[in-house]
Parts: structure tokens; C-alpha cells; sequence
């Protein structure tokens, strides 16, 4: 399954989202419909959930493609980063998004499926292991970056680069959390495209399998995850 799928397919959140998805009727609608159907090959509930606001959908959209198309930080740094902020905020949907999305873009999609548990994996190097620290230091409240950990990363990557990783995790953070709010789960995009499940600590079911939020630590369209 690639994001250039036309055929829509039939896959689902795990239950229903807090707000229930409206119809997307008329022009908008169909211009929406096809948008999703050309990224993901079919419409999410999360878009007919933002649908009941349509400015806010739009301005969600527009700044996910503006934060997706900057390309100074390296791909699969920004993979990393983003799907740990995803993972250590319990958004179910910006997880199995962006793993879905690791897979389509050529990223190692194998190392991707262990960000969930990055702590415990030897699969991963210094400077990757820092960049996930990072997310979730910017994730917490309050937030907990250090002067060390920022240096030594601004010595890895440079300053270009560190702005793009922290608007990044910061993005994840708005969109993550707002999907969470409002009960939009993943819609099983990695399992329709028969990639491993996401690997999780003993006792964790796999992403998507579990509610949002049930395992806040752990285990992004508000779409904010645009490609």
C-alpha cells in the first residue's frame, strides 16, 4: 500500500471518536475526500471529525504540509523524533501514521517499529537516542530539555537542523493531543500494509489495538500529519 492509493480501503479507528464525524458534502467535501484518498488511500474518521470546523482543519492541514516539507533535519532523525513525541503522548493514530509512513518513504522502517521502546533497544545510535530524549524532555510538563542535551545535539546536527527537529516534536505535540482529546484511535494503516506491529513493553498491546491514552507512556489527520 503506497500514499499515491486511489483504492479506498475498509479500516477504522478501534472505537468511536468523542465527536462524531460529519458528512463531507458538496465541493469541499469531495475535494477533502480525494485529498485523503491521493495520501492515505481513504478518508479518515479524524477528517470528518475536524470537518465540523472547517477553518481549523484547513489551518491544521496547512501547517502539518509546511512543517512535513522542511528537509534540514535528516529523514529518519525526523521519523524518530516524531514518532516517540506520538508514542510517549499515547496517540495511537500519529504512531501507526507515521510508522505507515516510515514504510512508504524508504526510511528503516525496522528500526522505526522499535521508537516505542528506543530506552530499551540496542538498535539505535548516540545521536538517535538523543534526538528521542529530546521529544520527550519537549513533551513533558514541565519540560524538561537541558542545556546538555540540547548542546550535544546542536553539536551533532547543527542549529538549522535543531530548530526543524523542535517545531517538529512541537507539532506532534499540538496534533498528538488533540487527537487524544478528542478519541481519534488509529486506523490500522501498518496492518493493512502487513508491516510488523510496533514493537511495546511487556504488558502493552500493540498501537492501534488499545484506546488512545490507555498507555500514556509508551505506548500525528487532526490530521496534523499531513505527507
Amino acid at each position: 500500500m503506497t500514499t499515491d492509493q486511489t483504492t479506498e480501503r475498509t479500516a477504522g479507528p478501534t472505537t468511536a471518536s468523542r465527536v462524531p464525524p460529519t458528512e463531507l458534502n458538496g465541493l469541499f467535501g469531495m475535494i477533502v475526500r480525494s485529498a485523503a484518498r491521493r495520501m492515505v488511500g481513504n478518508v479518515p474518521d479524524s477528517i470528518g471529525v475536524l470537518a465540523h470546523n472547517r477553518r481549523l482543519m484547513m489551518a491544521s492541514m496547512t501547517i502539518g504540509r509546511k512543517v512535513e516539507a522542511l528537509d534540514d533535519l535528516d529523514k529518519d532523525l525526523a521519523s524518530y523524533a516524531t514518532m516517540a513525541t506520538a508514542a510517549f503522548v499515547g496517540c495511537s493514530w500519529c504512531l501507526d501514521y507515521h510508522y505507515f509512513k516510515s514504510h512508504h518513504e524508504g526510511l528503516d522502517e525496522a528500526k522505526a517499529r522499535q521508537v516505542p521502546m528506543w530506552r530499551e533497544s540496542d538498535a539505535f545510535t548516540p545521536l538517535e537516542r538523543n534526538v528521542m530524549e529530546y521529544a520527550e524532555a519537549m513533551s513533558t510538563t514541565p519540560i524538561t530539555v537541558t542545556d546538555e542535551l540540547s548542546a550535544a545535539i546542536l553539536d551533532e546536527i547543527g542549529p538549522t537542523a535543531l530548530l526543524e527537529l523542535t517545531a517538529r516534536i512541537a507539532f506532534m505535540n499540538m496534533s498528538g493531543r488533540m487527537n487524544i482529546s478528542l478519541g481519534i484511535h488509529s486506523d490500522g494503516y501498518a496492518d493493512a500494509c502487513g508491516l510488523p506491529p510496533i514493537a511495546t513493553r511487556a504488558g502493552e498491546a500493540p498501537a492501534g489495538t488499545v484506546p488512545v491514552g490507555s498507555a500514556p507512556v509508551g505506548p500525528a489527520p487532526v490530521v496534523g500529519s499531513a505527507a
